[in-house]
């Protein structure tokens, strides 16, 4: 059986740019030629109406619109109905024929949340959708700040998260390669005249001050550990206030001030090392002389060392999907597992990359479980997949417009980060 992915690139080589490609459960419709296919979406019941259209958006780009099931459901059908209906919307791009790059970007700062819809517009992108999980709730102090990896253009900005879960997708915006794991890391700050070094617990992540120190404004008499955070402008110009020590760098990591509080404005050329606990003690007496420089690894699931090249983008999603043409998504019963509006991420065995949203919650599409989601991945031919966040921030933008129906919004809601692909290589320094 022909995949889908296959079928699309065997489209794109044979229409120019701007043909709009028809699809039909019983075949692909390419100018008026046929070409077979029994693909269907697995979902819901056997034989459901399913229509689709594809645009070519750009060289070797194209976005798919699947509907599948033609009457809207009750809301009380929502998460048991076999009769969907679904709309689904994949966004394919061939490494083989496409002249531009995909990318993660998010906004100005990491603290802020950003509209995917002004991150695709922004950054001058043919098309993105959401990515990475973040902090979201509308009590955050830093809403847009990644819960898990955050790599861009090969500078670590967030560590990837410690927890099992996680799983992360990271493309080399210059080569297209695609790979999908779960990452490990390790960041210490070093002193350059000493040798000393004190060990990094988050980067740009608010530090806990530990329990049974929380009202002891000075710090370095609390006995218990607390965290060492590296903060640096791409944060925000503001640090996370509250009681600790912090030390402010310049760019050539050597002290400009110390503090016994934090919070600062940093210069566009500072960074800073915030430390809770007992670990406020370390920290200064790293810093009392001397220059500091920071030091990270990333290394891939099989313990290999990432190259951390200005080319390499990282987002943290939740739980893979596929792996190797293998469904892998574990079972589960909380309401994560239920179903949800989607947005995956991942690559074909030819390397096609795969990005592709799943309406839900809603009337005219109910969304999928994680494995209802893992299924589609496998029928759309995508070998390795990744669940990124969904729910209301499951967004997809085609040159700055809103291209699906978000989740509670209108709008599409405000995210940390997200996936663009834009026309053109990638430029140094962008």
């Amino acid at each position: 059986m022909t995949s889908f992915v296959n079928s699309l690139r065997h489209a794109r080589r044979a229409v120019a740019a701007a043909t709009l490609l028809t699809l039909s459960a019983s075949g692909l419709i390419v100018g008026g030629r046929a070409e077979a296919t029994s693909f269907t979406l697995p979902l819901g019941s056997p034989g459901l109406v399913e229509t689709r259209t594809s645009q070519v958006l750009a060289t070797g780009v194209t976005l798919t619109r699947i509907v599948r099931g033609t009457r809207p459901t009750t809301v009380g059908q929502i998460g048991t109905t076999s009769q969907g209906p679904w709309r689904v919307n994949v966004l394919s791009i061939d490494p083989a024929l496409a002249r531009g790059h995909l990318r993660a970007t998010y906004g100005p700062d990491l603290a802020r949340a950003e509209k995917v819809t002004d991150l695709v517009r922004i950054s001058g992108a043919a098309a993105g959708t959401n990515a990475s999980y973040f902090a979201y709730t509308a009590s955050a102090l830093y809403p847009g700040e990644p819960r898990g990896l955050g790599l861009y253009g090969g500078e670590l900005l967030s560590e990837p998260a410690a927890v099992s879960t996680e799983v992360d997708f990271v493309v080399d915006a210059k080569t297209s390669q695609v790979s999908i794991g779960r990452l490990t890391w390790t960041g210490q700050m070093r002193n350059r005249s000493t040798g000393n070094t004190l060990r990094l617990k988050y980067i740009n992540h608010p530090p806990v001050v530990p329990s049974g120190c929380t009202k002891a404004a000075d710090q370095t008499k609390c006995t218990k550990s607390g965290d060492t955070v590296h903060f640096t402008p791409q944060f925000g110009r503001s640090t996370p206030r509250g009681y600790g020590v912090e030390v402010v760098l310049d760019s050539r990591g050597c002290r400009v001030r110390s503090k016994a509080t934090r919070g600062v404005v940093l210069a566009a050329n500072q960074t800073s090392i915030q430390a809770t606990g007992r670990e406020t003690n370390s920290l200064i007496k790293l810093a009392k002389v001397g220059c500091l420089s920071r030091e990270v690894k990333l290394y891939d699931e099989g313990g290999k060392q990432l190259r951390l090249s200005s080319g390499l983008f990282g987002v943290a999603g939740r739980y893979q999907l596929t792996k190797a043409g293998k469904i892998v998504v574990p079972a589960g019963s909380s309401t994560f597992f239920a179903r949800n509006p989607r947005t995956l991420a991942g690559r074909t065995a030819d390397g096609t990359i795969v990005l592709a949203t799943i309406d839900g919650r809603q009337t005219t599409s109910v969304g999928a479980t994680l494995a209802e989601t893992a299924r589609v991945a496998q029928a759309l031919g995508v070998v390795d997949a990744v669940n990124l966040d969904g729910g209301g921030s499951t967004t997809l933008s085609v040159r700055g417009a809103l291209a699906n129906q978000p989740s509670g919004s209108s709008g599409g809601r405000a995210v940390g980060d997200a996936l663009v692909y834009i026309e053109g290589p990638l430029r140094k320094g962008s």
